[in-house]
C-alpha cells in the first residue's frame, strides 16, 4: 500500500524528462534486455525511448504537463515515422508510454487504431500508469525502493487466527510442560484415527509427543469460567480445519496450516512450537480436527474399528 501511494505521487509529479528517467529505471530493473535509449547530439533518439531486444519492442514515451490530444497524436506520428526511418529492422511492436493516470484519451486510442490499420505488419500497444504499476509490483523490495526513490517500510506479515485466544494457553503450557512427566503413558487414543487420516512419520510423532501432555490443556480449561472459552476455541479449530482440508489434501500440509493457525507464520522459540503441538494433540483427541474412523472401518492391518 505504501509503495502504491508513492507510485501515484510520482505519476502526479513526473513529466517530460523526469517521467522518461523513471520509465528507464523501472524497465531496466525489470528486464535485463531492455535498452534505455537516450538522446545524443544530432542523432537524437531516432524515434525510440527504449528497445526490448528479445521481444522486438520499441517504446516511445510522452508525458506532458498538460494533456493535449492533438499534440500527443502528432508525437505518436513523429516518433513512429522516425523509428520506421531509422530502426525499421529493430522492432515489430510500437509501445506508446504515457503518464495519464485516468487511462487512454479516446483520440489517442483512435490514433493507435488508425496506425495499426496503416501498418498491418506492426503491433501497437500502450503503457499507462496501470501497466507501469503492474511492472513495479513484480520487483523485489530493493529494486522497488531504487525505482520509487524511497525506502519501503515492510515488516514480516505475521498472522494467527487463533493467536489472541490461545496466547494465555500457550503461556500456560510453556510454564507447565517442564514440570510434567514426559514419559507418562498416553491417554487412550485409538491409533487407527492416525491411520485413517493418513498421518505418518514426523507429523505422527509430533502429535503422539503432544498427546503425552495434552491433559495440561484440559486442566487449563477446567472449571465453569473457561468452559465457554474452550468451546469457542474448539469451534474455531473445527471451522478452520474444514477450510484448509479443502485446499490441502495432504494431512501433513493440513497440520502445517493448523500450526500456523496457533502460532502465526513467524518464527517462534522451540518451547512455544512444542506447546502448539500439545494444543493440536488435544483438539485432535477431541476430534475437533480430523475425522474419527467410521464404525466398521478396518485399519491397514485389517483390524476392525
Amino acid at each position: 500500500m505504501y509503495a502504491r501511494l508513492k507510485f501515484l505521487e510520482l505519476m502526479a509529479e513526473l513529466n517530460e524528462t523526469t517521467f522518461e528517467a523513471f520509465f528507464h529505471r523501472l524497465m531496466c530493473a525489470r528486464y535485463p534486455e531492455f535498452l534505455d535509449v537516450r538522446t545524443h547530439g544530432n542523432l537524437g533518439d531516432q524515434g525510440s525511448d527504449g528497445l526490448m531486444l528479445h521481444e522486438s519492442k520499441l517504446y516511445a514515451s510522452y508525458a506532458p504537463q498538460t494533456v493535449s490530444a492533438t499534440e500527443i497524436r502528432q508525437k505518436i506520428r513523429s516518433d513512429l515515422a522516425k523509428a520506421l526511418e531509422k530502426r525499421a529492422d529493430q522492432f515489430n511492436t510500437f509501445v506508446f508510454v504515457h503518464n495519464d493516470r485516468r487511462g487512454m484519451h479516446p483520440e489517442i486510442a483512435t490514433e493507435l487504431s488508425d496506425q495499426q490499420r496503416a501498418h498491418p505488419d506492426l503491433q501497437f500497444q500502450q503503457m499507462g500508469s496501470r501497466k507501469l504499476w503492474h511492472e513495479c509490483m513484480q520487483l523485489d523490495v530493493a529494486l522497488a525502493e531504487d525505482v520509487l526513490g524511497c525506502q519501503i517500510p515492510i515488516q514480516p506479515v505475521v498472522h494467527g487466527i487463533g493467536m489472541e485466544d490461545l496466547a494465555p494457553l500457550l503461556k500456560h503450557l510453556r510454564d507447565q510442560r517442564r514440570a510434567a512427566d514426559p514419559l507418562m503413558p498416553l491417554a487412550e487414543v485409538d491409533p487407527r484415527k492416525l491411520d485413517f487420516n493418513g498421518i505418518q512419520e514426523e507429523a505422527r510423532e509430533d502429535l503422539l509427543r503432544g498427546m503425552r501432555q495434552s491433559h495440561l490443556v484440559e486442566a487449563f480449561y477446567a472449571g465453569t469460567l473457561r468452559a465457554v472459552e474452550h468451546d469457542e476455541v474448539a469451534q474455531g479449530f473445527r471451522v478452520y480445519y474444514e477450510q484448509v482440508r479443502r485446499d490441502f489434501p495432504d494431512p501433513e500440509d493440513v497440520l502445517w496450516q493448523l500450526e500456523m493457525y496457533v502460532l502465526g507464520n513467524g518464527s517462534v522459540p522451540p518451547r512455544t512450537q512444542r506447546a502448539a503441538w500439545v494444543v493440536l494433540a488435544h483438539f485432535f483427541e477431541r476430534c475437533d480436527i480430523f475425522d474419527a474412523p467410521p464404525p466398521g472401518w478396518s485399519g491397514p492391518l485389517g483390524i476392525p474399528a
